[in-house]
């Protein structure tokens, strides 16, 4: 997930990393293909050079060290609105087909309902960024048909909808799961399957996914860290913090 998530980035794009495994996907990709990416951090922090070590917080203090600037969130928000942000990596408790995201509130199958921490700045990526990475646990309860609350927007209802809302840039590019990829760039921009990590079966991953999957002969394997990506990763996180 995290290489994968890694690739994502291109060189010299402006990134708004997300917390958890985004953190070290962006490490990765300043240290080996995108050393022009800047990272931008929803707690105001810029970076045009990675993090001497790794990060569990964003607020760490080897992330402001050496930062390129460190103000506010109203910076970073600030040309997130301004359309400057190329790519923004996001998590969620739900998406669905559509990559709508919750982060709010789980209603069970019982009727009760799980609160959940809530947007943060979650919507505003998903809405302003020029494209969005989501990271997620692949689960059927995680990956529903029609999320229970649409905190983050994807693309609604499918098709045009985020042009009629007036959402006049980006949306989901890519949801990695700890299964496969997917990617919206179907004519309703809904998740089409595009890769199956290496060792999953076809038939758990399409049982763990809340919507049918449509396999073609463009679904292939997942392609595997290189050598490189796995030095680099074990060097980062010693302590397999992250990937554990």
């Amino acid at each position: 997930m995290v290489v994968t998530a890694a690739r994502e980035i291109k060189d010299g794009e402006v990134v708004y990393v997300g917390m958890r495994l985004p953190l070290l996907a962006f490490l990765m990709a300043k240290n080996l293909h995108a050393p022009s990416a800047v990272g931008f951090y929803e707690n105001g922090l810029i970076r045009e050079t990675p993090s001497s070590e790794l990060l569990f917080t964003m607020g760490d203090p080897p992330n402001i060290l050496g930062a390129t600037q460190a103000g506010d969130m109203l910076n970073v928000m600030g040309m997130l609105q301004s359309g400057r942000v190329d790519i923004g990596f996001l998590g969620a408790g739900e998406v669905d087909k559509f990559g709508n995201l919750n982060s709010t509130a789980v209603h069970k199958v019982d009727g009760s309902i799980v609160r959940l921490p809530g947007s943060g700045g979650a919507s505003d990526i998903a809405s302003l960024a020029k494209r969005t990475v989501m990271l997620v646990e692949h689960s059927k309860r995680r990956l529903p048909e029609r999320v229970s609350y649409v905190t983050s927007p994807g693309y609604g209802d499918g098709g045009d909808w985020r042009q009629q809302v007036g959402l006049i840039r980006g949306g989901p590019s890519c949801l990695i799961t700890t299964m496969g990829v997917f990617r919206f760039d179907n004519k309703d921009n809904s998740a089409r399957l595009e890769s199956i990590h290496p060792s999953v079966d076809s038939s758990v991953i399409k049982s763990e996914t809340g919507w049918e999957i449509v396999s073609d002969d463009s679904t292939r394997s997942t392609q595997e860290p290189s050598k490189e990506e796995l030095a680099l990763i074990r060097k980062i996180d010693p302590k397999r913090f992250w990937t554990a």
